[in-house]
Parts: C-alpha cells; structure tokens; sequence
C-alpha cells in the first residue's frame, strides 16, 4: 500500500483540485464553458450517391466533444449499402435503430438473421460485430448511443431489450388508426410512439431512445411544443411548403418569438435543440411524414424530459 502523506505523493491526488466562486460555474452552458447545441441541417445528397459507407452526421467539433457525435449522448448517420454488397457496424452502444429509407436486404446479429425493407425500423440492443447485407441499394437511417457512453467511460454489456423490427405494414397501419382518431377529436399532432415490452417505464423505443412516426396533414399546423431532449428529425416525404419554425421563447398567445425557419427536405435531416420551442407548419398540397428520434427515454427515465405544448387557447400544458 502507498501512503499519501509526504508533500511530493499528495500533489498526485491534488493537482486537479480546482475551486470556483458559485456564480462563476453554477451556469456552465450560459457562461459558454460548454457549447450549446446548434441547429444544423444534413441534406439527402449526403447519402443518394456513392459507394457502400457509413456517413456520420457529425457535429462534435462544435460540441467539443469526441467525434463522431450529432448530439452529446447520441450519433446519427446515413448508411448506404450498394446491392449485393455487405457492411459491419460495432460501435460500444446501448441502443442503435435505423429506418430503411429504400431498398431491402437483411442484418445478421447475435446469431439472428433480420429481414428489412422501405419503411420498417430496426431496434437492435447492445452487441458485438452487426453485419447488413443489401440486396437491393439500401439507405437507412441509424442512430445510435455510443457519445454518451464515450462521455461516462464505459463499455456496454447488458442487454437491455430483445433485438425488435417494427415493419412498414404494421408502423403505417397504426398510424392510420391514429389519423382517425384524430379527425374526431381534432389533435394537433398526429403520430405513433414505437415502444417495447421489456422497457416499461419510459413506454420508450429503448431505454435511452424515443422514436415516433408521424403524419403531417396538408394544410396543418402542429401548435409549439418543446422537451429537454435533442430531436434528430429526419424528413420522409413532403412538397415544398412544409417547414418548422423554432426559437427559444414563445408570446402570451403562443407564437415563437423570433422563430427560425427550417425547410423541409425529403431524406434529409436536421437538429432541434433541447428546451427550444418548434412548431410544424404544412402549407403544401400534399401530407407529410417525419421521423424524429431522440434520447428521450433517457431524459423520461431521469424525470427531466419537461415536455410541454401550447393549446389552442394558447396556455401552455404538459402532456
């Protein structure tokens, strides 16, 4: 055993000693000690040509974090996979899910073999080396855990769900259901939450994932809402016209102050920063579809998700 107490020894465990004043660290994110999420966009050309690849959506640098990071606990990417053609992921993950934007083929993991197609998600718990297989030429969607895990210096080896595949057929009938629903009583968001069994308390995808399906209907606006957690929100389909608007304060009647406006693009991608108001607006002539995922199960299970909307009436209500 080594014993502390001569001055030479005890600089080792009191080098790193630093004090601060409270108001000069309470606010680490106001003072600009660590930066503060950007809003950024990633457009479908990333993805619609080239070779078999992954494609990081990769904002670390502005994060000061270690890359590649779209947000500080979660990753996003493009995935191309050129037909007949094999690509293997392993990265030290909790959670990883991708949406098949085109083509089909399968994912082999933990000795299971998962068929995919356009349309359906793939929810896969941590694991050793994944394998996806293209037959035909395939772009999904994938997001993944692993900045957060670097951020706590630990590796993951539970299994915390059973690798789950939520099919177009099922995804979209659900959602269906839902828009009929929703005709009658006239909600302002129209959309289905995927949610697993073995993760009972947040109802979540994973348990730091949240993902949800949704329908914009031409036409709509999806009154202001905001939650603690980062949305990666990828665009399905839509015509020009649909867009979100978003900012960091709303009025005494519920309009954001100050709004940035966010096109929407087919196949493409953008950030919405935790605690900041958005709104969706459909003034096309057709429906739109988006799919934002976020690491709300986390943010649920630490009771800080804060998600609130404004009403009709323009109160503000959480729900």
């Amino acid at each position: 055993m080594i014993t502390l107490d001569k001055p030479d020894k005890l600089k080792v465990v009191t080098d790193n000693c630093i004090y601060y004043e409270y108001t000069k660290a309470a606010d680490p994110l106001g003072s600009g000690a660590i930066a503060k999420i950007p809003f950024a966009e990633f457009g479908s050309e990333l993805h619609e040509t080239g070779g078999t690849r992954i494609i990081p959506l990769d904002i670390s640098e502005k994060l000061g974090c270690e890359a590649p990071a779209t947000s500080p606990a979660l990753c996003a990417n493009f995935v191309r996979i050129l037909a007949g053609e094999a690509l293997s992921t392993n990265f030290n993950a909790t959670s990883h899910i991708f949406y098949v934007m085109r083509g089909s083929g399968h994912t082999e993991f933990d000795g299971m073999d998962i068929p995919w197609k356009t349309g359906d998600f793939v929810v896969l718990p941590v694991g050793k080396v994944i394998r996806h297989f293209a037959d035909t030429d395939s772009t999904f969607y994938l997001v993944h855990d692993e900045p957060l895990l670097r951020y706590l210096g630990v590796k993951a080896d539970i299994q915390r769900f059973k690798p789950t595949l939520y099919t177009a057929e099922d995804s979209l009938r659900e959602l269906d259901k839902v828009r009929k629903e929703a005709d009658a009583v006239n909600r302002s968001r129209i959309s289905v939450l995927l949610a697993n069994k073995e993760i009972d308390q947040t109802l979540t995808v994973t348990h730091t994932l949240w993902a949800m399906l949704g329908v914009l209907p031409k036409g709509a606006v999806q009154l202001p809402h905001r939650h603690q957690s980062v949305a990666l929100d990828l665009i399905l389909d839509c015509d020009p016209g649909c867009y979100t608007l978003v900012g960091t304060k709303i009025s005494a009647t519920g309009e954001i102050i100050n709004a940035t406006k966010v096109d929407w693009k087919p196949y493409s991608v953008f950030i919405t920063p935790p605690g900041y108001w958005h709104a969706h607006y459909n003034k096309s002539s057709g429906d739109a579809h988006l799919i934002p995922l976020q690491d709300a199960g986390l943010q649920t299970y630490l009771r800080s998700l804060d998600i609130k909307f404004v009403l009709p009436n323009g109160d503000i209500s959480a729900q």
